[in-house]
This record gives C-alpha cells, structure tokens and sequence, in this order.
C-alpha cells in the first residue's frame, strides 16, 4: 500500500502559524510515503515568503514532490514577472519545473501551469503535454499520477471557472498512458470527479482530485483542507481532511475500484 498527502494553496504571507503546526503533526501521523503539493506555496512570491515555504518543506516528515503557482510568479514587480518569472522559486524551492517520483509502486510526475503572461488562468504547451507519455513508459503495475496547479475538470457547483488551457489534449495523452490520478489545487475548494464524464472522448476514466487551501486564511467557503490517498491493489481511497479547532479530521472518503475503463466509484 502507498499513501499519499496531496497539500495545495499554502499561501505563505497569508498563512494561519499555529494551523502550519497542526498540518505538519497530522502530516507526522500520517506517516506518508510521499507529500505533493500543488502550487502557490507564496502570496506575493515574496523572499520572505519563499524562505519561510522552504521552512516548511524542510519540516516535512516524508519526500515532496512540489509545483509552483500562478501565486509563485510575481505579480506587481513586472520586470521580475517578465524576465524571471520564477526566478525566486527556483532559487528558493526548486529548479525543477517537471519533477518526478519512482518507487515500486508509485509513479508522479509534475508540470508547471503557471504562465507570467496570463498570471491567473494556467496552460499546458504541447511539449507538457508529450512530457506525460513518460508515465506511460514506467513499469506496470504503479499508480500513475499527474500533478498540476490549475484544474482538469470544474467544481461541481457554483460557476465554472476556466480549466486549465489545453487541459483537454493533456488528458488524452495521460489516458493513453494509464495515468490513475490528477492532482490539482488553484480553487481553494476540496472536490472530486472522474474526467471522463467532462471530457468528451477519453477512452478511460482518470480521477481527479482537488484539494482545498491547507492552511491559509483565503479561504473560499469552506473551512482549510488537505487530501490523503491511499492505494492498494485495484482499490484507491481518497479522504478530504479539513482542520477543526486544534487538528484535522476526516470529512468524507470516497472509494474508487479500477475496472477495465478507467477507475470509478466502488
């Protein structure tokens, strides 16, 4: 069995500290073999802010696999946006801008969406998209996982924000590839739904999840949150945690069991 912690939205300049310390005990609890997280690690792309996510990424009780944000790209100093658009978090958090997990039953991979040009919307170039065919070439029998800041498919109530460009040729190919699992944040809103019922086409069924805020207090509606994945075998378990008071707690689980087109609900 692998366990993962998908951690999104972390927002350092606009964090909760004493909800920091909670999330990093849970994430201790948790014991899991691998932590992603999703973008915006910064409000403002800041120094300061990018030095006090390294804190935290260093604290982290297992490996992490991390992407930026549109958040990670400055926003007011145009020069930097411009010429060094992550200039700061390849300096501060990583210069690797397509990271990559392997062990004997996982296989992630993550793509930058995050454009300086749009800011706020995210894309993935067609060179992303030919990138996803590497988790098609791993061994078989691993979950297959992409990561990415923007979202695949829309909330399932509410407006309908826009998805992240391209979005639709990236799920084909990740199809093709037998990826399981589509990680992604940008919302601040905890959901998940099967691709395959918004993309016209695929010819298997890919499971999105999208995880809330953790631990900043932009909060959209619903209190900060984090998921927790669990895989054994043909079954995936996905748990939203949100936090209550002094800790996080369960709020649902939903099962999923794989069968010949894709995943679906058990």
């Amino acid at each position: 069995m692998r366990t993962l912690a998908h951690v999104s939205d972390l927002h350092f300049g606009r964090v909760d500290t004493e909800l920091e310390a909670v999330l990093l005990e849970d994430l201790t609890a948790l014991v899991p073999d691998l932590v992603v997280i999703s973008g915006d690690l910064t409000q403002r792309a800041r120094r300061a802010q990018f030095a006090a996510a390294r804190r935290f990424l260093d604290r982290l009780p297992a490996p992490h696999l991390v992407v930026p944000g549109n958040h990670d790209i400055p926003l007011y100093d145009l020069v930097s946006r411009v010429l060094r658009p992550l200039g700061r978090y390849r300096r501060m958090i990583s210069d690797d801008l397509s990271p990559t997990f392997l062990d004997d039953e996982l296989a992630v991979l993550g793509l930058t969406t995050a454009r300086p040009a749009a800011w706020k919307e995210g894309r993935i170039s067609c060179e992303q998209v030919e990138a996803i065919r590497w988790l098609g070439s791993v061994d078989g029998g691993r979950l297959r996982v992409l990561v990415t800041h923007h979202p695949f498919i829309p909330p399932p109530q509410g407006k309908r924000p826009p998805l992240v460009g391209r979005g639709a040729d990236a799920l084909r190919v990740a199809a093709a590839s037998g990826v399981d699992l589509c990680l992604g944040g940008h919302l601040h809103l905890g959901y998940s739904g099967n691709a395959a019922a918004y993309h016209a086409g695929l010819p298997r069924g890919i499971i999105v999840a999208q995880a809330s805020t953790a631990i900043s207090s932009r909060r959209r509606g619903e209190p900060n949150g984090y998921n927790v994945v669990r895989v054994q075998g043909e079954r995936l378990e996905l748990e939203a945690r949100v936090a209550a008071g002094d800790l996080y707690t369960p709020l649902r689980t939903t099962t999923f069991a794989r069968t010949e087109d894709g995943w679906e609900v058990a």
